[in-house]
């Protein structure tokens, strides 16, 4: 049976017309902690473009990742389902070609659909509903990311993290980040020049994603000295000793290999200046995009939503990267601004990156969304950009099923409470209100005894962790028999490649039409033949 997710009541519900059907432009950041940015709270960190988003649009204080890994988090975003309902379990586990996205369906609505960037589909699709990608992914297409969890005397680590990205970080004058993410940007402008020079008039969908501001942490000089090491900050809870640790924490320790090097506080003040200075180049590419619309006239009929992942440590407990449970690894930034939507309004209600599909569906139909083909875990947050949804369930379910865990665990959160469950941990529950550095486990007070058990009562009912960890034992299992037999040999790659016909770029043929008609149609704004008769203004 199709789940049919409730959408929002805001409009009048007449379907708009394709001519009025908005331009959608998502940006999306590569672990971007949202307590780095100035619409969070943040005093020192340089983002004019996402200030101007914000400015404009609504800012969601508690969004969430589905799951704090860069795979499960997009496929579960794009799809509107939870990751473990779809299989998305870790880095390397295959987005199913039968799983509809919001590429899918706005595709079906008429629009048209463009991938610029990462988006680290795994498997033979690596489109998903776009009909365009202008750029190849960062990261691997197969299964060699693959998480074991029989491996149980030092956690596995198959993307082979480590602290190196923070005893490294600094300055630098180029970086693979900036090389993809330049390329990125460039071609995400250049794709809209060249869609508003369409006859077809199509609304479009361009989904433009970026690495920053990923680990490793370096910058160049450009952004580095956007600051000063006196003035960046330090973590605000300090490292916390590994004895002292709850186990998820301890095993993470030894998953980024924290004993290798001796993490000092310049290493820690290093890292977070270049990460900071990432967050500021990332935003200038935000500008190019915001330009580019302003340029082709279509700044006011474009939703934009900015959003990344999930988030970053940043020296928080001592922590960096993700794939744990606190609130800088799993809260991330969600703005969206929408045409005829309020400005500057602020929504703190819990709410999650699967409620994407269907705000998306929403926002482009005038609340007349199509019928879905599959399941939707996801919940419109269209209504919230014009005020409030009185009828908002307050939760938010956050999953981690890849390594560091030896079964999935799930992070439930309702309204001020939330709670931390992984098989054979003790939980961990923490009032987000009076505690938001987590540092007072409820679980651990008799006060609280019933609450958490209410909470631990629902995760398992609702979220059945034991069949889902069947699942992803099985998984795994399939996964590393393939990769190890598709690695022997004649070997053939899932890696996309961007394919352009030379022969239609520029002027190319005298075959069809003249080099000035060729140019003129590339002109924009468009200006039309004037007619042979038609007196001629004089020359200089």
């Amino acid at each position: 049976m199709i789940k049919n997710y409730r959408h929002s009541h805001h409009t009048t519900l007449q379907e708009l017309p394709m001519n009025q059907r908005p331009n959608i432009l998502f940006i999306q950041a590569d672990q971007l902690a949202a307590s780095v940015l100035a619409a969070y709270g943040n005093k020192l960190v340089k983002t004019p473009n996402l200030d101007r988003i914000a400015a404009q649009g609504t800012v969601f204080e508690n969004a969430h990742t589905p799951n704090p890994i860069c795979a499960s988090s997009r496929f579960a975003m794009m799809s509107g389902q939870y990751s473990s309902r779809i299989g998305a379990f870790d880095n390397a586990s295959e987005f199913p070609a039968t799983v509809p996205t919001f590429a899918h369906y706005l595709r079906s609505l008429g629009y048209a659909t463009c991938l610029s960037g990462k988006m680290h589909f795994v498997g033979p699709d690596q489109l998903h509903g776009f009909e365009e990608r202008v750029t190849t992914d960062i990261y691997p297409s197969d299964f060699g990311w693959t998480a074991d969890w029989t491996k149980k005397v030092e956690p596995y680590a198959p993307s082979q993290m480590s602290m190196r990205g923070v005893v490294e970080s600094g300055l630098c004058v180029r970086s693979l980040q900036m090389d993809y993410d330049d390329d990125v940007a460039n071609q995400s402008v250049q794709w809209l020049f060249d869609h508003t020079r369409r006859a077809d008039n199509k609304p479009f969908l361009l989904v433009s994603s970026f690495t920053h501001p990923h680990n490793p942490f370096t910058i160049s000089k450009e952004y580095w000295d956007l600051y000063t090491d006196a003035e960046i900050d330090m973590p605000t809870v300090p490292f916390i000793p590994f004895e002292e640790r709850d186990p998820w924490s301890q095993r993470y320790f030894k998953l980024i290999r924290q004993d290798e090097h001796h993490v000092t506080d310049a290493h820690i003040r290093s890292a977070r200046h270049a990460y900071y200075g990432m967050v500021s180049y990332l935003d200038t590419k935000v500008g190019m995009l915001l330009d580019t619309l302003e340029k082709i006239n279509a700044l006011e009929n474009t939703v934009i939503i900015f959003t990344a992942d999930h988030g970053d440590m940043i020296g928080e407990r001592g922590m960096w990267y993700k794939f744990n449970p606190f609130q800088n690894s799993i809260r991330v930034p969600l703005v969206i601004s929408a045409p005829g939507a309020k400005a500057g309004h602020r929504v703190n209600s819990n709410c999650g990156l699967v409620d994407l599909l269907p705000t998306i569906l929403d926002l482009a139909t005038g609340g007349k969304p199509p019928e879905l083909v599959d399941h939707c875990d996801g919940r419109s947050l269209a209504a919230w950009l014009h005020g409030a949804d009185a009828s908002w369930k307050d939760e938010a379910l956050i999953e981690f099923t890849s390594e560091g865990v030896y079964a999935p665990a799930f992070i439930l959160r309702k309204g001020q409470y939330k709670y931390v469950y992984c098989e054979g941990d003790p939980g961990m529950m923490f009032d987000m209100n009076s505690d938001p550095n987590e540092l007072r486990n409820l679980c651990k007070e008799a006060a609280f005894a019933t609450l958490a058990a209410k909470m631990m009562l629902e995760i398992e009912t609702r979220f059945a962790p034991a069949k889902v960890k069947s699942e992803i034992l099985a998984s795994q299992r399939k996964r590393l028999f393939l990769h190890s037999t598709l690695l022997t040999g004649q070997q053939t790659h899932w890696d996309y490649q961007v394919k352009k016909d030379a022969s239609k770029q520029y002027v190319r043929s005298s075959a069809t039409t003249s080099t000035t008609a060729t140019k003129a149609k590339a002109r924009f704004p468009f200006v039309p033949t004037v007619p042979p008769d038609t007196p001629r203004l004089p020359t200089q």
